[in-house]
C-alpha cells in the first residue's frame, strides 16, 4: 500500500506519521502541496502542523494550493483520504467532511492526552477497531471545536468517528472529534494517532489507523 503523505509550509506532524505508516507495514512517500497528479498513491493521509501559519483561519490557504485538486481526484478513484489535525481542518475547508473545526471553547491551544470513543467502524481508519471502543491518543489544537448544524444528518448516516470520553475539552458540540464523508472513505479527526503509535509514547491505541490504511482493499 503506497500512501503519500502532504506537506504544506508549516507541517510538522509529516516524519510523525511516516513513521507510523513504516511500522504498519505501508509504504509511506512524501508529497508537496504544489504536486497535482496523486494517481501512484493507494491512500492519503493530511497530517498535522500550521500550513502556511493558520494565516486567516486554520487550513484555509492549503485549502487553494494544487495538491487539493489532486486529493479530490484520489476522492473520486474511492481511494481512503485521512486527515489529522490541521489536516482534517483543511477537509473541511475545501468541503469533503461535513461541518467544521473552529476555535476551542476557551480560546486556548490544548495539549494532552484524551481518552475515545470509537463510534463508527465503518472507515478504513477505525475498521480494526470495537465500536465504542475506548482508545487513548494525545490532542493538540487552538482550533478543534467541531460545529455542524446538519448534526441529525451525520447520527442517521453513521459519520462521527471519534467522541471525547468522560471530557469535552474544546467544547465540541456532542464532544465529536471526528468524522467522516457519506462513503466513509474520507476521514477528519483532530487527534493524533501517529502520536500513539507506540507503547514508548504512552499509547499505541493509534496504530490500527494506519494498519487500517494498509489493509484496505477497495
Amino acid at each position: 500500500m503506497k500512501v503519500g503523505i502532504i506537506r504544506f509550509p508549516g507541517s510538522n506532524c509529516d516524519r510523525d506519521v511516516f513513521h507510523a505508516l513504516k511500522i504498519a507495514g505501508g509504504e509511506p512517500d512524501y508529497v508537496w502541496w504544489n504536486q497535482k497528479d496523486l494517481s501512484d498513491f493507494d491512500a492519503i493521509v493530511i497530517p498535522g502542523g500550521f500550513s502556511y501559519g493558520d494565516y486567516l483561519r486554520a487550513g484555509a490557504i492549503a485549502s487553494i494550493t494544487p495538491v487539493i485538486e489532486g486529493i479530490k481526484e484520489i476522492v473520486k478513484e474511492e481511494k481512503p483520504v485521512l486527515g489529522i489535525c490541521n489536516g482534517a481542518q483543511i477537509l473541511a475547508e475545501v468541503g469533503l467532511v461535513p461541518g467544521i473545526f473552529t476555535n476551542n471553547d476557551n480560546a486556548k491551544f490544548i495539549c494532552k492526552q484524551v481518552e475515545l470513543k470509537v463510534a463508527s467502524t465503518r472507515t478504513p481508519f477505525t475498521s480494526m477497531y470495537k465500536k465504542n471502543e475506548i482508545i487513548n491518543m494525545p490532542m493538540a489544537h487552538a482550533e478543534g471545536r467541531y460545529y455542524n448544524e446538519e448534526i441529525e444528518k451525520l447520527h442517521d448516516q453513521d459519520q462521527i468517528v471519534l467522541k471525547f470520553e468522560r471530557e469535552n475539552p474544546n467544547g465540541s458540540m456532542e464532544a465529536i472529534t471526528g468524522v467522516c464523508d457519506e462513503t466513509g472513505l474520507i476521514c477528519a479527526v483532530m487527534p493524533h494517532p501517529e502520536r500513539a503509535s507506540e507503547t514508548i509514547l504512552g499509547s499505541s491505541d493509534g496504530l490500527k489507523f494506519f494498519k487500517g490504511i494498509v489493509n484496505f482493499k477497495s
